[in-house]
């Protein structure tokens, strides 16, 4: 079992990795991460490899940033969001039910497991035809909950099986996905 402390700096890796999910990259969010040195702020440490790597490039990207971004770029990042949270131009939904249906449609069978777990705990996606039970911010949220409220060997468990059962059978593919269509490397490495 983690400490609290651990379980708490997890938490707030999820929150984070959410909150880079959630909406177009602003200045203000592209000068947070610059300070807070991102991502050797995460409590999740690279293991192996692959994992080396992407931390790697992630901190390129960042350190790359110049204090104030040009325009373009974030017209470029934009123009990335836009295409795989709004239009699904990359063929990369940030929802479950894509890559587990077999005909990649939105709002299947995993939308429904994750609102009844969510509702087991007391929560509830505030508006599933905006953005479906199944996305990817608020299985991030919802990990970041569970990480906070973990106080037994069986919620790590039960934590375990949720990551095994939802967002580890999809999200590398997703993220495979993004990384190769996406127009900018810092998409393309924050997707790692």
């Amino acid at each position: 079992m983690l400490t609290t402390e651990v379980a708490v700096a997890l938490a707030d890796d999820a929150i984070t990795l959410a909150v880079l999910q959630d909406k177009e990259i602003s200045p203000s969010l592209l000068n947070g991460l610059s300070l807070l040195g991102f991502p050797d702020n995460l409590a999740m440490l690279p293991i192996g490899q692959a994992s080396q790597q992407t931390y790697e490039l992630m901190r390129a990207s960042v350190t790359g940033l110049p204090a104030e971004p040009p325009s373009r770029f974030l017209d470029e990042l934009a123009a990335d969001f836009a295409a795989i949270y709004l239009t699904g131009a990359y063929g990369a939904s940030p929802s479950e039910s894509f890559w587990l249906s077999d005909d990649h449609l939105v709002c299947q069978e995993a939308m429904f497991d994750l609102r009844a777990l969510y509702a087991a705990s007391g929560l509830a996606a505030p508006d599933w035809r905006m953005r479906p039970d199944d996305h990817l911010v608020f299985q991030l949220q919802f990990v970041a909950r569970y990480l906070e409220l973990a106080l037994s060997d069986d919620d790590w468990r039960s934590l375990a099986s949720f990551l095994d059962h939802h967002l580890l059978r999809w999200l590398p593919d997703f993220s495979a996905r993004i990384a190769a269509r996406c127009d900018t490397a810092f998409t393309a490495h924050l997707s790692c």
